[in-house]
């Protein structure tokens, strides 16, 4: 089954709002308010949270909500979804927050006048495996929420972001979108191109782990 328009245009919509919240707390806090970096973290887990949660329920019904590559992937190995579709939903996903950067820029262009660019921060060491972590537990949240029908899958599934992004040395990416995103922008929230490649490995070996995990789960 290809993709329809709108299930494209809710992974788009989703991916751009999503990243919009991981990026612009970073800027407005530290670079315009003045704030220190813990309370830019901070600021930034409630936006992510909450706006993913909102996120969730909005496009859920439409497109499953996914805004992230891994997820859509391990529906296809789950057999719930065909690897045509989830290459759309992953190019849409991509463009979404590629746009969403260029968003959070243009909001604060009069400060500092960039559209993108390529990050300098360092995320490496123990970053790494904070995303093998991070991967796993968003993953096995999904699958476990999906498969009890939870009413309330969008508040848990932000929530958990949010706290996680608190509580991963890497900041909870999870997601090869984010990633990409945001190699390319100038704010704390970056993450330099030869650590994002890293990320995204070892966002691929959570996701790994997650369907060894589930398997086992599903036996039971």
């Amino acid at each position: 089954m290809i993709a329809e328009k709108q299930e494209l245009i809710a992974e788009f919509l989703g991916s751009f709002f999503l990243t919009i919240a991981a990026v612009t707390p970073m800027i407005l806090f530290p670079e315009i308010m003045g704030s220190s970096i813990g309370v830019a973290v901070l600021a930034d887990a409630l936006a992510v949270g909450f706006v993913l949660s909102v996120l969730i329920d909005m496009f859920g019904p439409i497109s499953g909500a996914h805004f992230n590559p891994i997820v859509s992937l391990m529906m296809v190995k789950l057999n719930r979804m065909p690897m045509g579709k989830a290459g759309l939903y992953l190019a849409a996903q991509v463009l979404g927050g590629l746009m969403g950067v260029i968003g959070s820029h243009l909001m604060f262009y009069n400060e500092t006048p960039v559209i993108a660019t390529i990050s300098e921060i360092n995320r490496s060491g123990g970053n790494y495996l904070g995303e093998i972590i991070g991967t796993l537990i968003l993953l096995l949240a999904i699958l476990t929420l999906l498969k009890n029908e939870n009413p309330r899958i969008g508040w848990n599934i932000g929530v958990l972001v949010g706290g996680q992004l608190m509580a991963t040395s890497s900041t909870m990416f999870a997601n090869p979108m984010i990633t990409i995103a945001r190699t390319f922008t100038y704010s704390a929230a970056g993450i330099r191109p030869i650590d994002s490649l890293m990320f995204i490995l070892m966002q691929f070996i959570g996701l790994g782990l997650a369907l060894l995990i589930w398997r086992q789960i599903e036996e039971n």
